[in-house]
């Protein structure tokens, strides 16, 4: 049996590397074109001349509640902000709704949201039945997971959420070879089968999202018989990465480019540092360039043990929004990193906020191997320049910070 769900997972990394940069500037010349969003947030931008990753680093970094803001701000003309390159009929058959709310078109492509590729190496094959419990109302997940299993060739039960002795009920009847959903409720439906003194032996294989998957919960659904591998998606970019059998981080899915840059700014941090995941994506309905996620993540080294030759990233560790309130006054990660570029023998920094709460107090920590006299002065007032607060300073010789993308650290006490 094909152990890749197609040729492109195991292609030399050079060969994927060229087809992503060639595809690149057309991607950014279709987004200027096509999506009026792009086409401002771009504007000035020669696209053809994007071709490397030095050089998409050099453009905006497009976050979600900018996206959400433009939808806001202009809905009356466009719901989608002017971010879709398609409008409402045949070309987009349904459209969702997230959280803010933001407004997430369909295309209407076989496998729109490239989820067959994780559903492929959970161990999904054609001819099998898939009981999705994503829910089908108002958000994507499971119109996205239903997609790629008919693309995959697979029969789809919509059992969506809630209702679990029906999910029990219906697992027993039509025996699916595998679940689609959150792994906590899938342990909820293994349970109440116990509970109700059922039987599920056709059920061996699950793809999990949307929550963490921790050791303890996949040991224990092997226990019950069932293999569960975990991805990762949004609801704007699709997938971005999947778990193998290695089970050795997530492999990147082939229809993106992934940055990690450091959280509250565009830079990209050095491979292995923990930092923000920015995609760009290949979709040319919804053509996101260099979209922040808010979620942390990190490049692992080499490849993955199954052959499949795209980057790894080690999954989700955290949101990147470290945003604090001190004194009244608003930090944002972008300001401590608007310090620090004024420094070039500034390597790393993190502001550390501790303090009873009502008397906050600042303390900016900085990598540096230059101890000049005057540079913690420096630092100190640049600090109270952009952020308007009075902060100390403290220098640490390079490595002495934790690599977890914490640029704010907030340990105050709320006792």
């Amino acid at each position: 049996m094909n152990p890749f769900y197609d040729a492109l997972e195991s292609r030399a990394a050079h060969e994927r590397e060229a087809a992503l940069m060639a595809a690149l500037p057309r991607q950014i010349a279709h987004a200027q074109q096509a999506s009026g969003a792009f086409a401002s947030i771009l504007a000035g931008v020669d696209a053809q001349t994007i071709t490397s990753r030095a050089a998409l680093a050099q453009l905006p970094v497009t976050r979600k509640y900018e996206l959400q803001e433009r939808q806001q701000a202009g809905r009356a003309q466009d719901a989608f902000g002017g971010f879709a390159s398609m409008g409402f009929g045949a070309a987009m058959p349904r459209v969702f709704a997230s959280p803010g709310p933001i407004y997430e078109p369909e295309g209407a492509r076989p496998d729109y949201w490239r989820m067959a590729r994780a559903l492929y190496a959970a161990g999904f094959r054609a001819g099998e039945l898939a009981h999705n419990c994503f829910s089908y109302h108002f958000v994507p997940a499971g119109s996205m997971m239903e997609c790629g299993a008919i693309a995959l060739g697979c029969t789809v039960f919509p059992g969506g959420t809630g209702q679990t002795e029906q999910q029990v009920q219906a697992m027993a009847d039509l025996r699916p070879a595998g679940y689609i959903g959150t792994p906590s409720f899938l342990k909820i439906i293994l349970e109440k089968a116990a509970e109700m003194g059922v039987k599920l032996p056709s059920l061996t294989k699950a793809l999990l999202s949307a929550e963490a998957f921790p050791p303890s919960l996949r040991d224990w659904l092997a226990q019950q018989g069932v293999t569960g591998y975990q991805c990762y998606g949004t609801a704007d970019l699709g997938l971005i990465a999947y778990e193998t059998a290695a089970r050795e981080g997530l492999v990147l899915d082939e229809g993106v480019i992934v940055e990690i840059v450091r959280p509250g700014t565009g830079d990209p941090v050095p491979e292995g540092e923990v930092g923000e995941l920015v995609v760009t994506t290949l979709n040319p309905d919804y053509p996101l360039i260099r979209f922040g996620t808010g979620d942390l993540s990190a490049v692992l080294p080499g490849p993955c043990p199954t052959g499949r030759t795209n980057t790894r990233i080690k999954g989700w560790l955290g949101r990147a929004d470290q945003t604090t309130k001190v004194r009244g006054m608003f930090v944002h990660p972008g300001q401590v990193a608007a310090v620090v570029k004024r420094f070039p023998q500034i390597t790393k920094a993190r502001l550390v906020v501790s303090g009873e709460m009502a008397n906050d107090q600042m303390l900016l920590q900085v990598e540096t191997l230059e101890t000049a006299p005057g540079l913690a002065q420096l630092l100190a007032e640049t600090l109270r320049e952009v952020t308007k607060l009075r902060g100390e300073v403290q220098m640490l010789p390079p490595g002495s910070l934790p690599n977890d993308g914490k640029v704010i650290e907030d340990a105050r006490s709320y006792r």
